[in-house]
């Protein structure tokens, strides 16, 4: 039954990526559950991922001009600066005008402006932190923020102890129960569901290391006599493609974007995947025995140390990039022919899984409405 009361607003900022948006879409939609007449407002970045899927959501989006500082030295981190301070401006006449009653922030560029603004005038905050290492940029915010929403547990190391809840990372509700959905799946891949099933999800821009792992080793995809549903990328679908062609192989399914996540997760046997938190927390509501290769292009090696949680709970095993090209395919394909193991990486993973993860942050949300 939803509950009755006063409108109230909720602005939420952040994105840059699937793992901090869909997270925050989840987060919208429960808020929209319990309270139809609720107003919510998400604040992105000019030109990222938040600013089509927000409004293909249903929701209303603004955008800030902030941007990520380059890694190394370059003049393009004067821009980056000059960027932030119309950024922290632009959010400050944002916030006055829509006059939240809370600022939800899950994490990405937009995000820090945003409720460091609000924390100046004293709106309450919340910060949702997808990953096992909290970045600089939150460990800051958090030092204000009236409640930190984690995914992991030993976080008290980044923020006060007293405001930390472990609430999970929300997920895209249609992968949840992907077991009910394999014979869909079969019809939807065309695969025949007598064969093992490698799924290897590349990304976009952290894809070409796991896609040059399996054009080294194709052949031995081939012998296996596995079936293959491989998400390249955009950027390097048309050169794989045609490379495939070239070396007349077949029984490799190879797509720029696999729009549908849970009848992937549904037929899989084992999962190559990059260790972003979202991913992450799927593979974990999903139970699939996992090979991880963090990302080395990513802040502060987050990746390395998301992954690291599962195979400290021997819940997945994790590649380095580096040695990816070499022992990436030759373990996956070993992986799938021992039983043993996938079935303790399948039980370990799934008692990582925290369930019904945006019914508890928006229950944080509503403490602190109320």
């Amino acid at each position: 039954m939803k509950k009755q009361m006063v409108t109230k607003k909720i602005l939420i900022s952040g994105g840059g990526t699937g793992g901090h948006v869909y997270p925050a879409i989840a987060i919208a939609n429960e808020l929209k559950k319990r309270d139809d007449n609720i107003d919510i407002l998400f604040v992105g970045a000019e030109g990222r991922m938040e600013i089509e899927k927000v409004p293909d959501a249903g929701y209303k989006i603004v955008a800030l001009p902030v941007s990520g500082l380059q890694r190394r030295f370059t003049l393009k981190n004067v821009a980056v600066i000059f960027k932030l301070l119309i950024s922290m401006a632009k959010a400050r006449k944002i916030i006055k005008d829509y006059n939240p009653d809370l600022v939800v922030g899950v994490g990405g560029f937009a995000s820090g402006p945003v409720l460091r603004i609000a924390s100046c005038m004293a709106i309450p905050t919340l910060i949702q932190e997808q990953n096992s290492y909290a970045g600089i940029t939150n460990r800051i915010l958090g030092k204000k923020a009236n409640t930190i929403c984690v995914a992991y547990e030993g976080m008290d190391k980044y923020f006060p102890k007293g405001r930390i809840v472990l609430t999970g990372n929300p997920v895209r509700e249609e992968v949840l129960n992907v077991k009910m959905k394999t014979s869909d799946a079969l019809k939807y891949f065309n695969i025949s569901g007598n064969k093992k099933v490698m799924l290897i999800m590349g990304g976009s821009l952290g894809a070409r290391t796991i896609n040059e792992s399996v054009l080294k080793n194709i052949e031995l995809i081939r012998e296996s006599g596995i079936d293959l549903i491989w998400q390249t990328g955009r950027l390097y679908f048309e050169s794989i493609q045609k490379n495939l062609a070239d070396r007349k192989i077949t029984g490799i399914k190879t797509v720029e974007f696999i729009a549908r996540m849970d009848y992937a997760y549904s037929v899989a046997d084992v999962i190559i995947s990059r260790a972003g938190a979202s991913t992450i927390s799927e593979l974990c509501m999903a139970g699939k025995p996992s090979i991880l290769v963090p990302s080395p292009n990513v802040a502060e090696d987050h990746q390395t140390k998301n992954a690291m949680a599962l195979v400290r709970s021997n819940a997945a095993l994790m590649i380095s990039d580096s040695e990816a090209e070499k022992r990436l395919i030759p373990e996956a394909v070993q992986l799938l022919n021992n039983y043993r193991l996938i079935e303790t990486l399948s039980m370990n993973i799934k008692k990582l899984g925290i369930k019904n993860s945006a019914e508890r942050i928006v229950n944080e949300i509503y403490k602190l409405l109320n």
